[in-house]
């Protein structure tokens, strides 16, 4: 089913009519650019406000299509949208009982040739300081059957984890980023067994987000980065000395508490060949009283400038910026930029509110703003490949409501550009 990318605001009466958010947006200094994709619902329909904290792109059965893997923190389930025929999507529930599931990503861990996944569960969206949090390795069969294996338990809410040879061993390890709330780390979980692995702490604090592994300073060796909210607000940097030990850099922060961290990827935005770090701030539960955007939020990347260096740069603003991927979406040979936005005020109909957010690179890493959608609210999560099999991105988005107002409101969707199959 293919749905509209707008929703119809109204509010006022037909002798004076106020101008919509899609009118204003016209006027608006900023790129609009709202006929460029178009959305199709895969999966169920929205029936109660969906809990969706992550979505991943995989060809999980190895038929050469691509297919969604999702995280249904609501229903603590791990979904597989299987792509049967180009554009047509059949949903089935691959594991139940994964204690508020926030990230799955994919991995062959047990080297047999087939696609496993990690699983990072926080045991509990909001703030708790119980040891609830779980890392889950998903085994399949090469059947797409999967058994559970719980590798990390009882610890502080996980909301990361992603595979590398660590220690280099031979054998696949896992990064860990684990929120907590007045506690939490960033570790690496050495593998000591199948599914047996002994936890380094590399990071005693609060508020870890994501974790991005890549060999960042050319050594060949895989690296660590985390970004840390709470009251921390830092990009942190763990260079590996290919023996499972690490140094650890700060190499970015903010003095404002209310930054807002949000999500953090790993890119060669600038194409020279080292691996850049894409973050974005838009988290609008912070300190404040009042959740909702605040003007500080945005995108930004730290441009990698070799032997473990970095600079900050600026990509643009974006109200409750959230899920940033790097994606050539105009195939233009640029790496661009778009971002999802959530809790950035939709019960304020006089602000002009974007859902789907592309920052074009203009090819010498400017970025130009422009709007491609201002509906569904509450996007939160957002993956990018090519799902139709002709070399064009399409995009995957996720719905994720536990602030009113409850309307506009989509579970998955599937942007393609328009006129495309």
């Amino acid at each position: 089913m293919v749905v509209a990318l707008l929703f119809v605001f109204t509010g006022c009466d037909q002798r004076s009519p106020a101008p919509t958010r899609l009118e204003r947006a016209k006027k608006s200094a900023v790129v609009n650019d709202l006929d460029y994709l178009k959305a199709q619902r895969v999966g169920r329909e929205v029936s109660s406000p969906p809990w969706i904290a992550h979505v991943n792109a995989v060809d999980l059965d190895g038929d050469g299509r691509l297919d969604i893997v999702a995280c249904d923190t609501r229903e603590s389930t791990i979904l597989w949208l299987r792509q049967v025929a180009r554009g047509r999507f059949e949903e089935t529930t691959i594991a139940e009982g994964m204690l508020v599931p926030v990230r799955v990503e994919p991995a062959d861990i047990d080297g047999d040739g087939d696609i496993d996944l990690l699983v990072a569960s926080m045991g509990e969206v909001f703030p708790n300081n119980d040891r609830i949090g779980t890392v889950f390795i998903l085994e399949n069969d090469g059947r797409q059957n999967f058994t559970k294996h719980a590798v990390l338990e009882r610890t502080t809410r996980v909301t990361d984890v992603r595979a590398a040879d660590f220690n280099g061993d031979g054998r696949l390890d896992l990064a860990v980023a684990q929120f907590g709330y007045d506690q939490g780390e960033v570790s690496w979980l050495e593998r000591v067994g199948p599914w047996e692995f002994r936890r380094h702490v590399l990071l005693d604090l609060s508020g870890a987000i994501n974790i991005g592994v890549a060999d960042f300073n050319g050594d060949g060796r895989p690296d660590i980065v985390s970004n840390i909210s709470q009251q921390w607000e830092e990009v942190h940097y763990f260079e590996n000395d290919g023996r499972g030990g690490f140094s650890r850099v700060r190499v970015w922060g903010s003095a404002n508490e209310d930054y807002g961290s949000s999500g953090l990827i790993v890119a060669d935005l600038n194409r020279d060949g080292r691996p850049d770090v894409l973050f974005t701030n838009g988290d609008g539960f912070g300190p404040a009283a009042t959740p909702g955007p605040r003007p500080w939020h945005g995108v930004q990347w730290l441009e990698n400038v070799g032997g473990g260096g970095f600079r900050y740069r600026r990509i643009g603003n974006l109200h409750g910026a959230y899920g940033p991927v790097a994606v050539d979406l105009d195939q233009d040979g640029a790496m661009d930029v778009v971002a999802v936005a959530g809790y950035a005020d939709w019960s304020n109909k006089d602000r002009e509110v974007i859902s789907l957010m592309w920052f074009r690179n203009d090819g010498r890493m400017g970025f130009e703003p422009r709007v491609l959608a201002m509906a569904p609210k509450d996007l939160i999560t957002l993956v990018a490949g090519d799902f139709d099999g002709d070399g064009s991105p399409v995009l995957v988005t996720g719905g994720f409501y536990v602030y009113p107002p409850y309307q506009n409101m989509e579970r998955i969707l599937l942007w393609r550009k328009a006129g495309a199959r």
